[in-house]
Formats: structure tokens, C-alpha cells, sequence
């Protein structure tokens, strides 16, 4: 499976960055603490991955071990989707 991370990125620089790239998104770049993404931000990216990735993300599930990063997103979702009852 191809890697996850620039379908990530570009979403998170098209929503959140309106566009601009920066030097500070790199792989393992906390969105929240580098106020890339607020508290409203990460319901629009949970939003965007199960339209995307066809994938249910449980409330449990919405933790920044999970979300806060391209790299900790692509993880997350490859597990999700290499987990048959996740979909």
C-alpha cells in the first residue's frame, strides 16, 4: 500500500493552511501544538478520513496518539484499514 502521508498532507495544507506550505509540517509535526489544527479542526480531519478511507473512528479513537500528526494519521489509518471491522 502506497504511503498515506502526502494524500495527508495535502489535506491538511489545502483546510487548515489555506494553502501555504510550511517548513513546521513535517511527518511527526504535532497539529495541535503547533496550532496547525484547534479542537473544531479534528472533527473536520475525522470527518475527511472516514469519507476518504471508508472507515469508522470511534470516539475512543479520537486521541492525539492518533491524530496529531501526519505520520501518527497515516499509521492510524493503515490500521484501520488492514482491520476488516473497522470499515
Amino acid at each position: 500500500m502506497p504511503t498515506l502521508e502526502p494524500q495527508i498532507r495535502h489535506f491538511i495544507v489545502e483546510n487548515f493552511l489555506y494553502g501555504e506550505e510550511s517548513a513546521d509540517l513535517t511527518p511527526e509535526a504535532s497539529f495541535l501544538e503547533n496550532g496547525i489544527i484547534d479542537s473544531t479542526g479534528v472533527l473536520e480531519l475525522v470527518t475527511y478520513v472516514e469519507k476518504t478511507f471508508k472507515i469508522k473512528i470511534r470516539d475512543e479513537e479520537i486521541v492525539p496518539e492518533n491524530l496529531d500528526s501526519i505520520r501518527r494519521l497515516a499509521a492510524f489509518i493503515q490500521s484501520k484499514l488492514a482491520t476488516p471491522a473497522a470499515h
